[in-house]
């Protein structure tokens, strides 16, 4: 049924249903009767799901990720539609519209989505009075926050403390985003002498967790070195990955995926790098950090085998639009059976177990 209506939503341009399909998500939560018939059709509810991640208790791994919710206007919407947390943003300290239309376009045939919205938000202070209304009780929220395009990079940290100081009393946990593709110079932030001043002037901000959010198309010494900055610093852990820049092996046509134009590829085409990365960030750090693993994650064994990876915690966006309602639901079931036949009693017992195995 929702392969049938997945074709009725994409007759119509995809930022259009977006914003249709998440006022709809919205409405059907917004009222206790409505949450409740949710939560009861898509929710997997089991104790060998949830787990204590840098102090903050999450009821299931698999969260949605940055993008979806841009201005947190749905921070009470994510929990009855399956979801173990989600992040809202990505939040600029500055209102700003985005990139110019059309910015977000399919892949069908790869499953995939290229986007260059460039940020496009309500500010941080708009962010912030959503948060302050959520429901007490509800999953843990973090605030994904990036640079205005306007400001210079010399004043990022400044720019990036604004947002962090608005959101982050608000939220469970903060996460900075230097590795979107869309805001002109914004990966060269990642570059350690660029990333050390400013994930300090968040972390000086806030008494939350932070995390720092990577690109898939670093090098392996950059990322290498991204991660021992970020244990020297205290960071909590690391978000990877972003969406990715390259357009190779897709199924799409090459000249059909060229008149797109610029901007970050999403889903299957990023999941081998994405493990990668991931594999990489583990074997580096082990569990002195925390790994969210994000990009190309479509069924529970792969959620399985990023967990093995070592992801204490996962995301998505791209795989909810193709895989529909239920794809959170049928992800926490599977991850609930992989763990039970593999002899743990939780979550964070498996986390990392591929490492172990193969040494």
């Amino acid at each position: 049924m929702y392969a049938l209506l997945l074709k009725v939503m994409f007759l119509l341009p995809p930022e259009r249903i977006h914003h249709l399909a998440f006022g709809a998500m919205k409405l059907s939560t917004r009222f206790a009767p409505g949450r409740w018939v949710t939560s009861k059709l898509l929710v997997a509810q089991d104790p060998v799901l949830a787990s204590r991640v840098f102090g903050v208790d999450f009821p299931s791994p698999l969260g949605m990720a940055a993008g979806f919710d841009k201005n947190a206007e749905g921070a009470d919407t994510w929990g009855p539609l399956g979801f173990g947390y989600a992040e809202i943003g990505t939040v600029t300290a500055q209102a700003q519209p985005g990139n110019p239309a059309p910015r977000l376009f399919r892949l069908p045939a790869d499953r995939a989505l290229i986007n260059r919205m460039g940020f496009n938000n309500h500010g941080a202070e708009a962010a912030a009075r959503y948060l302050a209304t959520r429901r007490p009780g509800g999953i843990p929220i973090g605030a994904n926050i990036g640079k205005t395009k306007i400001v210079e990079a010399a004043d990022a940290a400044a720019d990036y403390a604004i947002s962090a100081k608005l959101l982050g009393p608000l939220a469970d946990f903060v996460v900075v985003n230097v590795s979107s593709p869309n805001t002109p110079g914004l990966r060269d932030l990642q570059a350690v002498d660029s990333l050390r001043p400013l994930l300090q002037a968040v972390l000086d901000s806030v008494t939350v967790p932070v995390l720092v959010k990577i690109a898939p198309d670093l090098s392996d010494e950059d990322i290498d070195a991204v991660a021992d900055l970020a244990v020297e610093l205290g960071l909590a852990g690391i978000v990877a990955t972003n969406t990715t820049i390259r357009r190779d092996g897709l199924r799409t046509d090459a000249e059909q995926v060229a008149a797109l134009g610029a901007g970050g590829l999403s889903g299957p085409p990023v999941a081998d790098r994405s493990l990668e990365v991931l594999r990489r960030l583990y074997a580096r750090v082990g569990d002195r950090l925390v790994l969210i693993s994000v990009g190309g994650i479509e069924t529970a064994e792969q959620a399985w085998e990023r967990v093995l990876a070592g992801a204490s915690l996962l995301q998505g966006f791209t795989g909810f639009i193709y895989g529909g309602p239920l794809w959170a639901r049928r992800i926490h079931r599977g991850l609930a059976v992989k763990l039970r036949a593999h002899g743990y009693a939780s979550l964070s017992e498996a986390v990392g177990a591929g490492h172990t195995a193969r040494a």
